[in-house]
């Protein structure tokens, strides 16, 4: 019996200093997972790391998944601040800029084709640089990884445009209003877009 309380209290010591160690009151590292409706995946909060949860991005075919922890070569995570901040370079670089080329060179290094508004982006300065052919690809990519993603189809709604594809930039359009609605600033600038007589030159 007296062995037996001692075999009890052993157990009981060694379970509380195992749910009190700080690996296992984090919640054993797991990272977050969905994401969406619509919020900035990048947006910084008060400490400077990146908002949680972190958006789940689909695996590029032909590699092999990492081990949790582990960066294949130099490129960041997603959840990583410098992942965050070569974003926002990029998007200095096109958005203030106007350097298309440079703006694609430092967004395809972050590593993260894949994520939506990598790519969005991508095809937007391929659009800005008149290679037509190469932004259709990566505003498809874009949709691929996120068929919600209303930035995307808004600037692949003016790429319809300037093509000269007018009812496909009204199905652009609809996709815009099913997502946000009609309120919504992407929905209001390609309806702007669409309401300028066929061949007015486009400043997007």
């Amino acid at each position: 019996m007296f062995t037996r309380t001692i075999r009890l209290v052993t157990l009981g010591t060694f379970a509380t200093v195992l749910l009190s160690s700080p690996t296992f009151a984090a919640g054993g590292g797991g990272g977050g997972g969905g994401g969406g409706g619509g919020a900035d995946p990048f947006a910084a909060s008060s400490s400077g790391q990146a908002s949680q949860p972190q958006p789940v991005y689909p695996k590029r075919g032909g590699t092999k998944a990492t081990q949790k922890g582990k960066k294949p070569n130099n490129q960041s995570s997603i959840g990583d601040p410098a992942f965050a901040a070569g974003y926002r370079m990029a998007y200095d670089t096109i958005y203030e800029r106007n350097d298309y080329a440079t703006a694609i060179a430092q967004l395809k290094s972050l590593g993260h084709d894949d994520h939506p508004n990598v790519a969005n982006l991508i095809g937007y300065s391929y659009r800005k640089l008149g290679d037509y052919e190469q932004s259709q690809v990566w505003y498809e990519r874009a949709l691929k990884a996120d068929p919600n993603h209303v930035l995307t189809w808004q600037y692949y709604g003016l790429w319809q445009l300037e093509r000269g594809n007018r009812e496909q930039a009204l199905y652009h359009l609809s996709r815009i209003a099913a997502i946000c609605g009609t309120d919504c600033e992407e929905y209001r600038s390609l309806a702007a877009a669409l309401d300028k007589p066929t061949g007015t030159a486009l400043v997007y």
